[in-house]
This record gives structure tokens, sequence and C-alpha cells, in this order.
């Protein structure tokens, strides 16, 4: 491990997660940061710089060094990634996600940064697993965060059955997502599966001015109709 104290400080600067005033949701400890880093890692280039420029307008565009990190890039990209913090500039890390390295790759550089010996500063911002949670009134004590389930029809109702049953046994809340366009089929399914009396919460554009959070029993969403296609959404399902 390199402790040399002229490493540079790997920042984990969380994003909106849609289309508001970033400072609406972002405190300004992220406005400080990014007037004074040039090196990000990011998911996508065009997305990161209009994050950065509606954060600070003032930021000059062209002394930006973005480096992509997504489903494209060779592991043997990263280290070539965190050079600048090597060589002691300090580097923003932004994810699409919300919060860097939370349902994000951006964990794989945060993993690099420790293992030489360099100093991670989490910044405050939101993240749509932990907003949800807090607003489904479910068990904020115990809680797993799952990311997508399977595709396949047979295997993903099996998978909520498990899910069902382990909320159960273990009073677990258990959280999921879906791509955003198979939002009302994964709803289909799982009024169709899981017991009357489960809850399900859906969370869907979070910090947005549509933002929809609601916590009901299967039985009563099969009541109420809800258009979730394309709409990022945080589900969270518990059997009492």
């Amino acid at each position: 491990m390199n402790t040399n104290n002229t490493l540079g400080k790997l920042y984990l600067i969380p994003t909106t997660m849609g289309d508001c005033n970033p400072m609406d949701v972002l405190p300004q400890t992220i406005k400080r940061a990014i007037d004074l880093i040039d090196y990000y890692i990011v998911e996508n280039e065009k997305t990161a710089r209009k994050s950065i420029k509606e954060v600070q307008p003032e930021k000059k565009q062209p002394d930006l060094v973005l480096f992509a990190l997504n489903k494209y890039t060779e592991t043997k990209e990263h280290l070539d990634f965190i050079k600048p913090l090597l060589e002691g500039k300090n580097m923003g890390l932004m994810s699409e996600a919300g919060c860097p390295g939370v349902a994000d790759p951006g964990a794989v550089i945060v993993k690099i940064a420790h293992d030489r010996g360099i100093q991670v500063i989490p910044l405050v911002g939101p993240s749509s697993i932990l907003l949800a949670m807090m607003a489904s009134g479910m068990n904020g004590q115990s809680f797993t965060f799952h990311g997508y389930l399977p595709i396949e029809k047979d295997e993903k109702k099996a998978s909520f059955k498990a899910l069902e049953r382990t909320s159960f046994e273990k009073n677990q809340s258990q959280i999921f997502i879906e791509t955003p366009y198979r939002n009302n089929k994964l709803l289909e399914d799982l009024i169709q599966t899981l017991h009357p009396d489960t809850h399900l919460c859906i969370a869907t554009d979070i910090t947005l001015p549509t933002e929809y959070i609601r916590t009901k029993k299967i039985s009563a969403w099969k009541k109420e109709t809800i258009d979730l296609h394309k709409r990022p959404t945080i589900f969270i399902i518990h059997k009492m």
C-alpha cells in the first residue's frame, strides 16, 4: 500500500436523479468540490458534463478531463484512470445512479483507491434506495438491496416468492429495481404472484416534481392503476 502524502483524494460526487434544480437536492459541498476538481471518472461523459455545468456554470469545460467507466471499459484501463490521483491530483467519481459506488460500477475504482492508500471522501447526496426505504414505512433496521431480478418469467416469479418468504422469515424488507421500460410488466407480475397481504412500496421519480411513493398491500394495488413506464422506480416488498 502506498501511503505517500502527495497522493490525490478521490471524491465521490452524487448527482441529481432527473431533471430538476440540482441545488434543490444537492448541498453546497458538491458545488465547492466541482469548483476545485478538474479530473473525473464518470459513466457517461455527456451527462457528466451537463451535471457539472448545472451545478457550477462557471466551470470551464475545456479544463475538464473525463474518463468513461461503463460496461465497455476494460479492467486494464482502471489503473490508467487513477493516474491523476497517483500524481497528487484530486479526482471526482460521478454516477448515473445518484450516489457513486451504490448500484454503480464506480465501486471498482473506490476499491482500487483503498488498495493504493488513496483517501476516499464520500459527499452527501440523494440515494434513491435509502430515500425509498425511508419513505416506505417498512423495516429500516433490516433490509437487502438485490439490484435487478431475473428476466425470464419463471425465474422471476420464483425470485418474487423467495424474497417474499425471506421478508417474512427474517422480518426483512426486500428492495429491487427494474429497467424503466419494463416497470409496468414487473408490477403486473408482482401483483399476480405475491400474497394479497404482502406489502409493496413503489417509489418512482424520487426527488423530482413527479415523485410518487406509496406503500400498500398487494390486494390494494390490484385495485389501482399506475403508469411506471420509463420512470426510475424502486420496489420494496415485505410480508409481515
